[in-house]
């Protein structure tokens, strides 16, 4: 395993930006959706992916499960939401008692990089409505 570093992360997320979304697909340049984001991100930095996800609906998170949360916590280092720095693993969930069910990589204080429905993968102003929705944050494993 490689000892990813908040540079490489950022550089990784970067290159994908333009990919389309897709639902379920992590293919940079062809489709992704923001967990296929992470996967693909994860695969330039660390290798492998440790598990491939189930295969799930779009509207997955409504069934109740904080699945999101739980892989992140498998599989990623948690840390306080608020303390996040460029690098990390951004989580939202839309409601307070909704499952966390949207991901992004931070670039900066004030930037993510995410893959919206609907959208390309993008770079985007972490604006107010996306710092009340944040509700979890994670490191990459190994990260100094």
């Amino acid at each position: 395993m490689t000892m990813p570093t908040p540079h490489l992360i950022i550089a990784e997320a970067r290159s994908w930006i333009g990919t389309p979304y897709r639902h379920q697909a992590s293919l940079k340049g062809v489709g992704c959706d923001c967990l296929g984001l992470l996967r693909g991100v994860w695969r330039g930095v660390m290798g492998a992916e440790p598990e491939l996800p189930p295969p799930y609906s779009p509207d997955w998170a409504e069934a109740g499960a904080d699945t999101l949360v739980a892989a992140a916590r498998k599989h990623l280092v948690e840390i306080e939401p608020m303390q996040f720095e460029p690098g990390d693993v951004l989580l939202f969930r839309w409601r307070d008692n909704l499952p966390a069910k949207h991901c992004a990589i931070a670039t900066s204080a004030d930037t993510m990089i995410h893959a919206h429905d609907a959208a390309a993968v993008a770079e985007v102003a972490f604006r107010p409505w996306w710092r009340r929705h944040l509700s979890h944050a994670f490191r990459f494993p190994d990260q100094t």
